[in-house]
């Protein structure tokens, strides 16, 4: 069950003791240890599992689901930015992303950020799924979209901290900045990795 933040924020997740996805691993506590809304929340959780043992301090982080966005231009270019990132705390290539703003949809905040980050527009999407960020804390999902038929269509408008240089890449040379060290942010290499699969499958297919 999940109940809503205070006005400007995002939902949050609440105490639910039904098992969770059927498995027998149930929360029968959880408390607020930390929060900085509508950015993190952090919960300790005490857990029953299925053969009676209790786990009194399970912590949980909550952030904002995310999109990201791998967007093709008609030139086969893919769209990226090089920014600096404090979680790493250096530069890294990035592909265009951000934080599902309340009320919003996956899709919809995919198509926002690729506008606001990079100016671009992309006349096809396709949704890869929603991934939980990490196993054990959660940390919010991100959701993977594929954009084709991208093209820029005006300036850049995003309010991001970051210094951004848009560049347009081929798909071999950034699945090798993947392997380079170039990339730093997990889910950005998956994305890549991902459509460069779904690229051979359907090469050896057609």
């Amino acid at each position: 069950m999940q109940v809503a933040l205070p006005p400007g924020g995002r939902e949050r997740p609440e105490l639910d003791n039904a098992p969770a996805h059927g498995r027998d691993w149930r929360v029968t506590f959880q408390e607020e240890v930390f929060a900085a809304f509508p950015w993190l929340r952090v919960l300790r959780q005490e857990i029953l599992l299925p053969d009676g043992r209790k786990i009194s301090d399970f912590h949980s982080v909550w952030i904002p689901d995310c999109s990201i966005v791998y967007a093709v231009t008609n030139a086969a270019r893919v769209v990226v930015e090089r920014q600096y990132r404090h979680g790493p705390q250096c530069v890294s290539l990035m592909l265009p992303a951000g934080a599902i703003e309340a009320d919003e949809n996956p899709l919809a905040a995919a198509k926002r950020e690729l506008l606001e980050e990079t100016g671009y527009a992309a006349a096809r999407w396709d949704s890869l799924g929603a991934f939980s960020v990490n196993g054990n804390y959660g940390c919010g999902r991100a959701h993977l979209f594929v954009a084709g038929d991208a093209k820029r269509v005006q300036d850049p408008c995003s309010e991001d901290l970051e210094e951004t240089e848009i560049l347009e890449m081929g798909h071999d040379e950034l699945t090798e900045a993947v392997y380079s060290g170039e990339i730093k942010v997990l889910a950005v290499a998956a994305l890549i990795c991902m459509v460069n699969l779904r690229r051979r499958r359907e090469a050896s297919e057609g």
